[in-house]
């Protein structure tokens, strides 16, 4: 359903403005024709356009209180600026509810419901350019994006500098990682003050810096989705959506509790190349009161700022779970690339017919949907990265029976999962992308797993005649474009992807709903080999409240061998067992991996039967407790069944709470099949303690979940049948 109808213009109350250069309006109708307000459709949160003498600026309040000042907007061009000597031309409301469906998601049914503003200004200097803003306030959020009208005076154009502000009015705690650093976003969380971010997010030193930096000093950023908890209690979430031809957002951090976009520029310090007309990311806040709408309205909002689907007929796209030839290169057992006397594997190359056909059976005997297969193709060698222009990304390597393989899948009910890893050589695998997917095409090979490892965060860029311009960032506009023309390309060939060393998600999978998960954070790989000894517990919490935001993560949760001295020393898996089950119900992906070793799965069926019975595909999510950066909580009902899932998970400290169950149909009976840490687990000294339990439950019920250091509860509720009834009266 869809309703689009005018509102008069909200009028905006002068006492709210009394901050910063707001205050100096010289009269009522001047002030009045240069304050244009919105609010959302449940009146808690405004947002305010102000022009004062020529400068755009806007402002935030939440229930009547500010929350964001006055903060700038516009941007610096490579021939003038987009940022004041600007007139007000004009100034439309609109309001807009519609209801769609995704196809697949963590949520069936989404309301995009908003208000709107669209500011048109014109500079009063020639070439006269025009610029609108466009606001949407919804119920938790606030978006804007600019948009650069087909005029006379811009045609093709260079941005210097995004001037866009976030002035807030307090110093919350924030939950941040740095921005452009090796391995791009593969970073563990940091958990401070919004003002500690200037003395921590500098670059390594001898980094280049950019644009407005002219003295060369590293260049201080954050990553978006950036989460902040302010001292009374209201959290914000700023991030981006819609990143389509243009360089990601970076927030950097300034004097009085302010963030400034950093757009990732080019090699030559250009931060984006375009022609009128045009349009920018959405830059959004999310605001609430409550964490729990932090948690479940975030990924909704972004995919509510993107465009409906470019797909036609997504009947081929399908969520599930795999298992892959993958772990174990990761913990030395296997190599990606054929093994040559001194190097370090004790079984030599993983791609392999034989250990792929065994993989095959395991799926098809396990219910898994997939197999990946990491290392097939040929070009893998000891030093793989300095070699990744050799790679082809249609010849399997001398042991994989590429053709046989996906025959032999297609015949047991399980898809071949393939992998590109392009080594960030970019123009290697676009020269052979077509015919790579083709043949995927072809061979009915459906899913793809890409990666882009190499020079993190940057890939260097070629001319057609193989000469060296420049090397680029992952998260600028040179990648931007070719993620966006890769997954289009995996459209046209029926193809569903996940993205290793990404862009960041910024809810594109409702335009382009094959993009169906990717990477973007420190996942379960880390605990392999990670000279730091891995992931500590509160990097598992803090994802949620952070990388989970923006959209789904290929983490690879459910390793039940959690200790391996026989590969790594040194390193393990810092959960316990029960917690690796939960994270498949915090951790919201469509296509989620088993991602140990078969032979461990064979070890513990008990363990086993909750990763194949919990979905990846939802009716509905909803977050039912949580901290930022200490524990969460989270449910979430199965599509097309009554079935929930609930998944609980903690940093270092042991928890212990009741958990309503009210949002289970009254008068229903449940059983609740409860995987939980034993009462003497804990992630240092006894991670595989777990018990495992079988309730009879209902809508009245509350359920105590004891969470162990470092652990984590996964619970299935199923709807009681005759036989459980039967066993229930019996006991």
């Amino acid at each position: 359903m869809r309703i689009r109808y005018s509102l008069l213009n909200a009028v905006a109350i002068a006492g709210l403005l009394a901050v910063g250069p707001a205050a100096s309006l010289s009269g009522a109708e001047q002030e009045s024709r240069n304050l244009k307000s919105i609010a959302s459709p449940d009146q808690r949160i405004t947002a305010i356009f102000n022009l004062n003498e020529g400068k755009p600026s806007y402002l935030v309040n939440f229930r009547g209180r500010p929350l964001i000042l006055p903060s700038a907007l516009g941007f610096d061009l490579k021939d003038g600026a987009l940022k004041s000597e600007f007139t007000l031309l004009d100034a439309k409301t609109s309001a807009f509810d519609e209801t769609w469906t995704q196809p697949w998601g963590e949520q069936r049914l989404v309301r995009n419901h908003y208000n709107e503003l669209t500011v048109t200004l014109q500079q009063t200097t020639e070439p006269k350019r025009k610029l609108r803003v466009v606001f949407r306030v919804f119920d938790h959020a606030i978006a804007f994006r600019y948009e650069w009208p087909e005029q006379a005076g811009l045609k093709d154009f260079e941005i210097m500098d995004e001037r866009t502000e976030f002035r807030l009015a307090s110093d919350p705690m924030t939950l941040w990682q740095p921005a452009l650093r090796p391995q791009q976003t593969e970073q563990l969380y940091a958990r401070t003050r919004l003002s500690e971010l200037l003395r921590q997010t500098r670059l390594p030193q001898g980094d280049e810096s950019f644009g407005d930096n002219p003295k060369k000093e590293p260049v201080k950023a954050a990553t978006t989705p950036l989460t902040m908890q302010t001292d009374d209690g209201v959290y914000l979430v700023i991030h981006e959506a819609d990143l389509t031809d243009f360089a990601a957002m970076q927030l950097q951090p300034r004097d009085n509790h302010t963030l400034k976009s950093f757009l990732t520029p080019w090699s030559d310090g250009v931060r984006i190349r375009a022609s009128a007309p045009t349009v920018s990311p959405w830059r959004f806040v999310m605001i609430s009161d409550k964490l729990s709408d932090i948690g479940e309205r975030t990924t909704l909002t972004a995919l509510n700022l993107n465009p409906p689907s470019r797909i036609a007929d997504t009947s081929w796209i399908k969520p599930g779970k795999y298992v892959g030839i993958w772990w174990g290169m990761h913990l030395g057992k296997h190599t990606w690339n054929p093994s040559k006397p001194g190097e370090s594997s004790t079984d030599g190359l993983g791609a392999t017919t034989k250990n792929t056909w065994a993989y095959i059976d395991f799926a098809a005997k396990n219910g898994f949907d997939g197999v990946l297969v990491e290392g097939w193709n040929k070009g893998w060698a000891a030093d793989w990265v300095a070699h990744a222009a050799e790679f082809s990304f249609t010849e399997p390597n001398a042991e994989f029976d590429l053709a046989s393989l996906a025959a032999y899948a297609h015949d047991k009910g399980v898809d071949l999962i393939s992998h590109h890893e392009t080594g960030s050589i970019i123009t290697n695998y676009e020269a052979q992308a077509e015919a790579a997917f083709a043949q995927m095409e072809k061979l009915g090979i459906r899913h793809l797993k890409t990666g882009y490892v190499g020079m993190e965060p940057r890939v260097n860029r070629y001319d057609a005649n193989g000469k060296l311009i420049g090397a680029e960032y992952l998260d600028g506009q040179y990648m931007v474009r070719h993620y966006r023309k890769i997954t289009a390309l995996a459209a046209k060939h029926h193809v569903m992807i996940d993205v290793h060393e990404p862009i960041k998600d910024t809810g594109e999978r409702r335009t382009w709903p094959n993009m169906m998960t990717r990477e973007g954070s420190r996942g379960q790989e880390y605990n392999a080999w990670a000279p730091d000894g891995g992931n500590p517990p509160a990097h598992d919490v803090n994802l949620v409240f952070t990388r989970f935001l923006s959209g789904p993560m290929d983490f690879t949760p459910g390793v039940l061998q959690v200790t391996f001295p026989e590969f790594r020393k040194k390193n393990r898996v810092n959960t316990t067992v029960a917690k690796q089950l939960a994270m498949y119900v915090t951790f919201y992906s469509p296509l989620q991996m088993a991602a140990d070793l078969i032979e461990n799965y064979e070890k513990h069926p008990d363990l086993l039967q909750f990763i194949k019975d919990v979905p990846t595909d939802w009716e509905e999510t909803r977050m039912l407790n949580g901290a930022l950066g200490e524990f969460v909580t989270i449910a979430r009902k199965q599509r097309g069944s009554e079935d929930w899932f609930i998944g609980s998970i903690t940093d270092e400290k042991k928890r212990s709470f009741d958990l309503a169950l009210n949002f289970l149909p009254k008068k229903q009976k449940y059983i609740a099949e409860i995987y939980r840490d034993a009462d003497d687990a804990d992630w240092k000294s006894n991670p595989y303690a777990h018990a495992i339990e079988k309730r009879a439950v209902t809508s009245d019920s509350q359920l105590t979940v004891a969470l162990a250091p470092g652990g984590g509860a996964a619970i299935r509720l199923r709807q009681a049948t005759k036989q459980d009834e039967l066993a229930t009266n019996a006991r």
